[in-house]
């Protein structure tokens, strides 16, 4: 990920503005422990955008007449379920009647109780709640935009937000990200990595090109083009790319095991050899 600057901040009354809610209520919200936003001059709130994401779902929650304290216990109980590092922009939170339910790819289920919802092949709510998805990520990104605020780590955290829900409004949040920062090495790591996996081989090698370039220093980026460039059919430049990441960052198993195959169809015994020892130590290393 990227190392993030100064991230974009709002005052509780812009953050009233564009979410149409109250002050007061915004404040509730934080005296809950749902949001824990920093404090800007004069001690007042200074809330992020992901802050804004997470306060707009609160609303229409809200909106759809699910008690405040269901939306408050909801909230703070996915919050604490969720792997660490993992957003709570990274899901679809919704209502169905009083409930709240949480849409995470295949899963559907109840942060309250923890408990799974009805199969999702038998849940005729699973299309509603997937289109709500979708247009509350088109939301996202419509927020973004009218504000023009978000620097290109903010739009690259927000593509990292979007892959849960839109591969293809993720890679726009990367392009925008690109845009702005034609350096950003995450960014082109990320959206040569969409791009490679929808087969659009040539446009990911520029990506992981430009990640290169824009970060010498990263062996991630010198193994995703040897990848790249094995499956286009170039084994003699995914050989030098793989040796680069290699190089880089000797603990790199995975670049070790496909130099080791490459060695080995080559002709190269030794070579492969030792690089597939390489793999072995470095895989026992994890497994212990």
């Amino acid at each position: 990920m990227a190392n993030l600057g100064v991230m974009s901040s709002y005052g509780t009354r812009r953050v009233a503005q564009i979410l149409g809610l109250s002050e007061e209520r915004i404040r509730s919200f934080v005296r809950s422990d749902l949001l824990a936003p920093e404090r800007g001059p004069g001690n007042q709130y200074s809330f992020t955008f992901q802050d804004i994401v997470l306060l707009r779902t609160a609303r229409e929650l809200l909106e759809r007449n699910v008690p405040a304290r269901r939306v408050r216990a909801a909230l703070r109980s996915l919050r604490a379920q969720l792997p660490r590092g993992h957003p709570l922009s990274a899901v679809r939170i919704v209502a169905r009647g009083d409930t709240v339910v949480v849409l995470e790819r295949n899963a559907l289920w109840e942060p309250e109780t923890g408990q799974m919802a009805l199969d999702l092949s038998l849940d005729p709510a699973v299309e509603v709640l997937a289109e709500h998805a979708r247009s509350h990520s088109a939301d996202e990104i419509a927020v973004a935009e009218q504000e023009k605020e978000l620097t290109a780590d903010e739009w690259f955290e927000l593509g990292v937000d979007l892959e849960a829900v839109s591969l293809a409004r993720a890679r726009s949040a990367y392009a925008k990200a690109i845009a702005l920062d034609p350096g950003h090495a995450e960014a082109h790591l990320n959206v040569g990595r969409l791009l490679h996996q929808a087969g659009e081989l040539a446009t990911a090698e520029t990506h992981y090109r430009q990640a290169c370039a824009a970060r010498p220093t990263s062996a991630l980026a010198a193994f995703n083009l040897g990848v790249a460039l094995e499956d286009r059919g170039d084994v003699t430049q995914a050989m030098v790319a793989y040796k680069r990441a290699v190089k880089l960052d000797p603990e790199h198993g995975e670049a070790h095991f496909n130099l080791g195959r490459l060695c080995e169809s080559s002709g190269d015994v030794s070579a492969a050899l030792r690089h597939f020892a390489e793999y072995k130590r470095i895989r026992d290393r994890r497994l212990r």
